[in-house]
């Protein structure tokens, strides 16, 4: 298998488990798909393409999404609810300074007990990947979605 198809099922194996950790609601390993000082943000493409920096979550380091899986285990009160996330395969942009850019397109679906499954999120992740001993972790992943309205309020990660 050549050195690039490997690196492409490698990215999609981790957005792959990254997925599944977040719908199977193992909001405390969601910390661990990252790098100590990773920044992780959820921002509307708008902004993003105006390269405005208004962003509905922004965190800075692993620190701070544990916070986050805290919040959402143990504070924040709300009507339950579940998340299957599908994403794409990944394309692989290049690779510089020992960090991998990739970008895959996902949709998150929503499902509250007894109703109808929703689109909840629609978008596409931008990712900064780096190779670690224990495998790929992301650097930096801008979650830019697509719509202007967000429903609800947005607890889970995306």
């Amino acid at each position: 298998m050549s050195d690039a198809l490997l690196l492409q099922l490698e990215i999609d194996q981790l957005n792959a488990r990254y997925a599944a950790a977040l719908d199977e609601r193992r909001f405390d390993e969601w910390p661990e798909f990252f790098l100590p000082d990773a920044k992780y943000t959820v921002q509307a493409r708008e902004n993003f393409d105006r390269k405005l920096p208004l962003a509905l979550i922004a965190l800075e380091s692993q620190g701070m999404m544990k916070d986050r899986v805290y919040g959402i285990t143990q504070t924040i009160y709300h009507g339950p609810y579940y998340t299957r996330h599908v994403v794409s395969p990944a394309l692989v942009q290049g690779e510089e300074g020992g960090r991998i850019r990739a970008q895959a397109h996902y949709a998150v679906f929503r499902t509250r007990p007894g109703d109808a499954s929703e689109v909840y999120n629609v978008g596409r992740y931008i990712d900064e990947i780096v190779r670690t001993p224990a495998g790929l972790k992301l650097a930096s992943r801008t979650c830019v979605y697509d719509s202007e309205m967000v429903l609800n309020s947005l607890i889970y990660p995306i």
